[in-house]
């Protein structure tokens, strides 16, 4: 299975600022949904620990990227993008996948 979510490059840039600053080993970072957020599904980023066994993964200068098959459905061909807006910045998943998104971005409801 391909990895279903490309990461741009300010994202890529501000991920390895997070790993030195917080010291982070193994260089794992998961990128996935999960059921909640008030669209119906949540985006999910968080340093990680372990491979799972059903996880695909992408090597990016030097950083694991992990996603589940499941959350792999609901993401193909997604971007992550950083935004350094004073207001509302931070991650963002640009997903084709959503059929509406919830205010704040960090929920949508599938297609």
């Amino acid at each position: 299975m391909n990895f279903p979510i490309t990461i741009s490059d300010a994202a890529l840039n501000q991920i390895k600022n997070i790993i030195a600053r917080k010291n982070h080993s193994p260089k794992l970072i998961r990128l996935g949904v999960k059921g909640g957020g008030c669209s119906g599904f949540e985006y999910l980023f968080k340093l990680e620990t372990n491979k799972r066994e059903n996880d695909c993964s992408i090597t990016v200068d030097d950083i694991e990227f992990l996603c589940d098959a499941k959350s792999a459905k609901f993401l193909e061909n997604s971007e992550l993008i950083w935004t350094g807006n004073l207001l509302g910045g931070g991650f963002k998943y640009n997903n084709p996948n959503a059929k509406r998104s919830c205010g704040c971005g960090t929920s949508f409801t599938p297609k």
